[in-house]
């Protein structure tokens, strides 16, 4: 059942790392960090890290989300492409 679930969360996380490299939004990779962040919690979580997994919540979905997002407000939406 543990290792199911934890190549399921394997798959979503490099999903997720690609889709956050690949974008040009900055916004976008933002969220999909923040996913990348959530998912590798829940694998702490799964394998039976429970205060690691919290610890990736908060500081690394939480935290860093909202200031990564702070900082992309302060910023111009200029493409340099």
């Amino acid at each position: 059942m543990h290792l199911e679930l934890e190549i399921g969360l394997l798959i979503f996380l490099l999903i997720a790392a690609v889709i956050s490299l690949q974008v040009k939004d900055l916004l976008t990779a933002v969220v999909m960090l923040n996913i990348y962040s959530f998912i590798s919690a829940l694998i702490f979580v799964a394998m039976g890290a429970v205060d690691v997994g919290f610890t990736e919540a908060v500081v690394g979905a939480g935290i860093t989300g909202v200031l990564f997002v702070v900082f992309i407000l302060h910023t111009s939406r200029k493409s340099i492409d």
